[in-house]
C-alpha cells in the first residue's frame, strides 16, 4: 500500500492553525481540518493518532519556531545583555503580535480547562520566561538593570509587552468596530514600530537608576 503524501501532515497543521485562530478548540474537528486542507479525514488519524493528539502537536510546533528564533536571539556572542534582551522582546512581541487570535483563544480555552491548552501553558511557558528571566539577571549583574525581583520584572514586561496586544486583538474582533479605530490600533499599537516603541520603555522602565 502506498504512504500517504509526507506533505499532507504539513498541510493539516496548517490548515489547523487557521481554524484555531478563528475559534479555539471548539472549531478544530477532525472533519473540520481534513476539509479545510482538502485531505481525507483518516489521514488526521494517520498522522496524528487522535484530535487531541493533533491539538497538542499544533500547539507545540507553532510555539518551537518562535522558540528557535529567541534562542538566536538571546544568544547572540558579539551583542552585550541588553541588545539581547531587545533582540529576544522583539521576537517574542511580534511573535504574540502575528498570532495574537490564536493566543487570545489559546488563553480562553487554558481557562475554560481544555487539556491540551493548559498542558501547553505549563510546558512552555516557563521556557521563554526562563530564557528572559535569565537575560534581565545578567543585566541586572552588570548594573544596568535596577536590582528588582525577577517576577516583578517579567511582570512588568509581560503587562507591557504582552497584554496591549491581546486588548487591540479583543477590541479589533468585536462586531462593528469602526474601522478608524481598527487603523489606529494597527499603526499605535501593533505595528512594528509601535512594538520597539514598547521596548524602548519597558527597557527605560528596568533601567538602573542613576546617582
Amino acid at each position: 500500500m502506498a504512504r500517504p503524501s509526507r506533505h499532507v501532515d504539513r498541510a493539516l497543521l496548517v490548515a489547523g492553525r487557521d481554524l484555531y485562530a478563528e475559534g479555539g478548540a471548539a472549531t478544530l474537528t477532525v472533519r473540520r481540518v481534513a476539509e479545510r486542507a482538502g485531505a481525507n479525514p483518516a489521514m488526521v488519524r494517520y498522522h496524528f493518532g487522535s484530535r487531541d493528539a493533533f491539538l497538542r502537536q499544533l500547539l507545540q510546533s507553532i510555539y518551537e519556531e518562535m522558540f528557535a528564533d529567541l534562542e538566536v536571539a538571546a544568544g547572540e556572542p558579539r551583542s552585550g545583555s541588553g541588545e539581547r534582551l531587545r533582540a529576544a522582546l522583539r521576537v517574542i512581541a511580534r511573535f504574540v503580535r502575528d498570532n495574537r487570535r490564536l493566543l487570545a483563544h489559546l488563553l480562553r480555552d487554558a481557562m475554560s480547562g481544555e487539556a491540551a491548552a493548559l498542558d501547553f501553558a505549563r510546558a512552555n511557558a516557563p521556557r521563554h520566561l526562563g530564557l528572559v528571566g535569565r537575560l534581565v539577571a545578567e543585566g541586572q549583574r552588570e548594573g544596568a538593570l535596577r536590582a528588582v525581583p525577577l517576577p516583578q520584572a517579567l511582570a512588568f514586561v509581560a503587562g507591557a509587552m504582552g497584554a496591549p496586544i491581546l486588548a487591540a486583538a479583543a477590541i479589533g474582533g468585536l462586531a462593528g468596530v469602526p474601522s478608524g479605530i481598527a487603523q489606529t490600533l494597527d499603526d499605535c499599537v501593533l505595528s512594528d514600530a509601535a512594538l520597539d516603541e514598547r521596548i524602548d520603555l519597558v527597557l527605560a522602565g528596568l533601567a538602573a537608576r542613576v546617582p
